[in-house]
């Protein structure tokens, strides 16, 4: 590295308040030099003395040490902490990411692209008309105003991406509005929690105001559909506690847990950082060790706990293995699985290939898509059970393949239809959010079947 030569020094640290932002701290007389290289590295001002990095993708770490070798061949004094090093050095793979077969430079510059991307829309650069959702993301469409071309996003932070272009936003909006018609809304998309997150790191350097608890009242009954979601992580804890026959394992990545039964053939992954909308379980089932899957199952977050502990007694009593992987889905085998919410007065409705059972207030139900259960080995949800406004707006969801066991449907559509659970009500404009406990370093994965959240075979 160049010998400093000017008067100017910057202590890059980790955020105080955010997890992986990064702040520099600038001294000397001539700090001017150093704040053009910094925000050419994505800093942003906070004040006369302190810039922030703050990122969608949690790659701050390691965009902080490129712009202090950007800094110290300037001349510029630059010390990284101690805590900021330990970050720019920890090893960690996306276990959950869509490419896993993808480098961790590969990963880097997907997530990069997709930093460009908020970063275009966040300035202005980039105007975003409309926002859809689609199954398990957003969808959106927008214009650059310096080229006028017009671009279809597709994902979120850091898996947003450019899907496809057009010539004009007229033809852009036509297209979109010929896909996404029924969830289509005008303007950008609510900002997601990291955006949110990272927009609070750019602010400030403090921990946020602490909210007054509201009152604690007792928990109302209601139907399983509609209780609170609990605390999944305590849940998976209470399961592998409990079944002995299952173990825990580490993918490198804190933010993620994997268990798997001793016979190698039924994993579970867990999304520690898992949105509203992202699967935070993963379940999966293989014919043998080696074999390709048989079937998947996904769970959010808000899942409520009747349903959660409905789904992981099936799984602790073995009734994950019954189907064979091929076996045609006939009608006994639907009738078999949705037979509760006809004995409970559930009435079927049919929409073009889909057949839906939902009760008469219309906020929860069940859907079989016979078009995904025709096409095993496209990535379709044959089953969803969900609760919420709409089943492409739902509170929370359960989406399955079309080998998942008739038993195993069955279980969760009778607590569908006569479980119940407890539910706090909290103050009026207060977002009820599931705990967020510590997650836990384990042992080194075991060589078995690859689980890849979201993308089912």
């Amino acid at each position: 590295m160049t010998p400093p030569s000017t008067d100017a020094h910057v202590r890059l640290d980790a955020h105080p308040t955010h997890t992986s932002a990064v702040t520099a701290i600038l001294t000397g007389t001539r700090q001017d030099l150093a704040r053009p290289v910094l925000t050419a590295h994505g800093f942003e001002t906070l004040d006369d003395h302190t810039l922030v990095l703050a990122r969608i993708d949690r790659e701050e770490p390691h965009w902080a040490e490129t712009a202090a070798r950007a800094l110290a061949a300037q001349g510029i004094t630059t010390q990284i902490t101690d805590r900021l090093r330990e970050a720019i050095d920890e090893e960690w793979t996306w276990a959950s990411h869509p490419t896993p077969w993808c480098t961790r430079q590969e990963i880097r510059e997907i997530s990069n692209n997709a930093q460009k991307i908020y970063d275009d829309i966040r300035h202005g650069r980039l105007l975003i008309h409309a926002h859809a959702e689609d199954g398990h993301t957003t969808v959106a469409i927008g214009t650059y105003l310096d080229s006028g071309k017009s671009v279809y996003l597709h994902g979120e932070d850091r898996l947003r991406q450019i899907a496809d272009s057009f010539d004009s936003p007229a033809q852009a909006l036509t297209a979109f509005e010929r896909l996404h018609a029924d969830t289509m809304r005008p303007g950008p998309a609510p900002l997601t929690d990291t955006e949110r997150e990272a927009a609070q790191a750019r602010t400030s350097l403090g921990t946020p105001p602490v909210e007054p608890e509201p009152p604690n009242p007792e928990p109302e009954i209601m139907p399983a559909h509609a209780a609170d979601p609990g605390n999944h992580e305590a849940a998976l804890n209470t399961f592998l506690t409990d079944n002995g026959d299952w173990e825990r394992y580490n993918t490198w990545d804190d933010n993620t847990t994997v268990a798997t039964h001793e016979s190698l053939t039924l994993r579970i992954l867990f999304d520690h950082e898992a949105h509203a909308r992202d699967a935070q379980w993963t379940i999966a089932a293989y014919e043998s060790p080696v074999s390709d899957r048989m079937w998947h199952m996904t769970i959010t977050p808000a899942t409520p706990q009747p349903i959660l502990d409905t789904l992981l007694t099936a799984l602790s009593h073995g009734d994950a293995w019954e189907t064979a992987l091929g076996t045609p889905l006939t009608d006994k085998t639907v009738a078999q699985a949705t037979r509760p919410l006809a004995d409970a007065g559930w009435t079927p409705t049919l929409d073009g290939h889909r057949r839906c059972w939902q009760t008469q207030a219309s906020d929860v139900g069940v859907q079989f898509d016979a078009f995904a259960a025709n096409t095993p080995h496209q990535p379709l949800d044959t089953w969803t059970i969900w609760s919420g406004p709409s089943i492409n707006q739902p509170t929370w969801a359960i989406r399955a393949s079309v080998y998942t066991p008739a038993g195993l449907l069955a279980d969760l559509a009778e607590e569908l239809a006569y479980g119940t659970g407890t539910r706090r009500h909290q103050s009026p404009g207060t977002l009820q959010q599931p705990p967020q406990p510590t997650t836990v370093r384990l042992a080194t994965v075991p060589p078995g079947p690859q689980l890849q959240a979201g993308q089912p075979r």
